[in-house]
């Protein structure tokens, strides 16, 4: 067994015309596999399981969402978490998974893990995805909801009205949907988008 080492060492060693190819190879198959790991891990933490895994997001928000339109409705259409906050675009999706990491620092040093604690910061965690989806032009509404595809005659009057100000003043979902899916924090401090 040693002899075999030592003769696979020299043979690696020494340099030959089947070294280059062999690193090649060797790499090419390492950045396939990495990159198929990295994908993988990257698409289990964009499940709706992944984000109530832990109690915060389940006993809080994510309670809320299941008496929205988005978590059950007549057409039986459902977004999940990932939906709303994560973005599908592979850069703007690391983007936000970097950010997320202040979230899983809220987690560790237990910053939100009680009802009480979360309502304390709710203000603050809506005002950031508000920053968010209002400097992506609502991107994860628009992946269902568009404008351009919305036929105003078929909405009701208000919302009609609503939505054609909205693309003559250049709005943006979140100007006035703030709340849809989960309840909205004190908002004596906020602007409505009317």
């Amino acid at each position: 067994m040693k002899q075999r080492i030592i003769r696979l060492w020299r043979w690696w060693r020494r340099p030959s015309r089947l070294a280059l190819g062999t690193l090649l190879l060797l790499g090419f198959g390492a950045g396939i596999l990495f990159w198929g790991g990295f994908n993988t891990g990257m698409e289990m933490t964009n499940r709706e399981e992944f984000c109530i895994g832990c109690h915060e997001m389940r006993n809080n928000v994510y309670q809320e969402y299941q008496q929205t339109v988005h978590y059950t409705n007549r057409s039986g259409v459902r977004a999940t978490c990932p939906d709303c906050h994560v973005p599908h675009e592979w850069g703007p999706k690391m983007l936000r998974k970097i950010e997320a990491s202040k979230e899983v620092y809220a987690k560790i040093f237990g910053l939100v893990d009680t009802p009480q604690k979360f309502e304390e910061h709710r203000i603050e965690l809506a005002r950031n995805e508000w920053r968010r989806m209002k400097n992506n032009n609502s991107q994860a509404c628009r992946n269902c909801h568009n404008f351009e595809y919305m036929d105003f005659t078929q909405q009701k009057t208000v919302a009609s009205k609503m939505h054609a100000k909205a693309v003559e003043t250049g709005q943006t979902c979140i100007d006035c949907h703030k709340g849809i899916a989960h309840h909205l924090p004190d908002m004596k401090d906020e602007p409505n988008g009317f």
